[in-house]
């Protein structure tokens, strides 16, 4: 159903092994609290995502909930999701900066025009999986290949957790991990269920203490006190223009002290380049993966077909990146960050994801609260973090096991294996001019085409068929 749920029990207690469908829900004020959870569990790379594009994160924050919103009645509220800012297009956003001039509003308009065509485009994808049937899915991304894909999709985030978050405060996110741990397995009720959410404000918490009791940190901040190989100041970030450690405090309040408690961000709309939407369409083969990735991941959660829905999904995931750039926004896709919570709470409502909407809409229109959220420290992020980005590629074995994947068969093994080392490191390789597939992007291409490619040369035929109903 797209709106109204059924109460599972009495909207109170979940007994262990219980799952509250995509048609339940608990109690409203617990819902309410799952969809704050959601909420956070988004909000870091739904922020952080659009200041590395250059675009402006209230914007993406406020169309991620519109966004996630139009995306569950277009799949009828049988896929639970939120749809937060992409990852795909950082590379070819790059490319067309350096060509338009950097960070300029001419330029935002060409980076927001060229992801509003791409989003037409995977719409338009959507709509031939799903009126030509899934099928073109099983026989495309066998499970042995979406078990990849999500798995890649999980650990290809490893870096994020490695390289920036971390580092940042290594003990803070070690306690708030160890944290999250213990609320998760010890509390069976409601507690234990939002034990993501607790975690976070533990470490949220812990920061601000030790900020008055053993006084700043020092550590690489991103984007902060950048510095050449000589060590004069520069910018902007780049190659020879990096982040160095420096003292600061772990919660930094000033941000939420200047941000007004209501405003609306600063829209603008696209212009259209054809030699820029060219540097952003490969980002669509990531996309698709991902999409498809997550939605399988959803129904393996669920425990129900979703396979229907897959082509809805896909569509819904390229209009409202169209909708979302039309007004200065990010290109949006399903975030495994919030699959990770459902994992971990094994409450797949998606009551608690319009709530999210909602909150995320509120969000846009407040920048102190948006501004108290971004607070967050990015030691608080990784210790909570790495146990959602690990609990998602678990998930793609997970697919493997259920489906029999046969890895002592090369035709499965070889190219699987290469795609997620790709997905890990993440490896960048250079295609020409200023693009390059890197990471999860070229991870699944290298499974997905790899896979194909070898059952091809060993001459076997296609795999079986299903049907997904218009």
């Amino acid at each position: 159903m797209v709106l109204g749920w059924t109460k599972h029990g009495d909207g109170k207690h979940l007994a262990p092994g219980e799952v509250v469908r995509p048609d339940e829900r608990l109690s409203w004020p617990r819902m309410v609290g799952f969809g704050a959870q959601h909420v956070i569990a988004m909000f870091g790379a739904t922020f952080v995502f659009p200041l590395v594009m250059g675009l402006d994160p209230n914007i993406a924050v406020m169309m991620s909930g519109v966004s996630t919103i139009l995306f569950l009645l277009i799949v009828k509220g049988k896929v639970p999701s939120y749809l937060g800012t992409s990852a795909s297009f950082v590379g070819g956003v790059f490319a067309i900066r350096a060509a338009a001039g950097g960070d300029t509003a001419g330029a935002d308009a060409i980076v927001t025009g060229a992801i509003l065509v791409a989003g037409l485009v995977l719409a338009l994808a959507g709509l031939a999986i799903h009126f030509l049937g899934v099928q073109i899915i099983h026989r495309v991304f066998p499970p042995v290949v979406t078990g990849a894909v999500v798995m890649l999709i999980g650990f290809g985030l490893a870096f994020v957790v490695a390289d920036t978050y971390w580092p940042q405060d290594h003990w803070v996110a070690l306690v708030t991990m160890l944290i999250t741990f213990v609320v998760i397995v010890l509390f069976k009720g409601f507690i234990g269920r939002i034990g993501v959410l607790v975690g976070l404000v533990a470490g949220f918490v812990l920061s601000w203490v030790l900020d008055g009791v053993a006084g700043p940190i020092t550590s690489v901040l991103p984007g902060a006190n950048l510095r050449d190989a000589s060590g004069a100041a520069c910018q902007p970030e780049g190659t020879y223009c990096v982040a160095t450690a420096f003292p600061h405090d772990r919660v930094n309040f000033e941000p939420v002290a200047q941000a007004e408690w209501i405003g609306l961000p600063e829209f603008h709309g696209p212009d259209f380049k054809t030699s820029a939407v060219l540097l952003v369409l490969p980002a669509i083969i990531a996309l698709i993966a991902e999409n498809i990735g997550h939605v399988k991941a959803v129904g393996e959660m669920t425990g129900t077909d979703v396979d229907p829905y897959v082509g809805r999904a896909v569509a819904a995931d390229g209009l409202t990146t169209a909708l979302a750039s039309s007004v200065g926004g990010s290109p949006t896709t399903t975030y495994a960050e919030n699959i990770g919570v459902m994992a971990a709470t094994k409450v797949y409502s998606t009551a608690a994801y319009y709530i999210a909407g909602v909150i995320a809409i509120l969000f846009g229109l407040c920048p102190k609260f948006g501004a108290l959220v971004a607070a967050t420290p990015g030691g608080v992020l990784g210790g909570v973090t790495v146990i959602l980005y690990g609990m998602i590629g678990l998930l793609g074995a997970k697919i493997w096991i259920e489906n029999r994947v046969d890895f002592a068969d090369p035709v499965n093994m070889v190219p699987t294996g290469a795609g997620i080392i790709l997905a890990i490191g993440p490896v960048q390789h250079f295609i020409g001019g200023d693009f390059t597939l890197e990471g999860i992007a070229l991870g699944t291409i290298v499974v997905l085409g790899g896979y194909h490619l070898l059952r091809a040369i060993a001459g076997r035929g296609p795999g079986p068929a299903g049907s997904e109903p218009a």
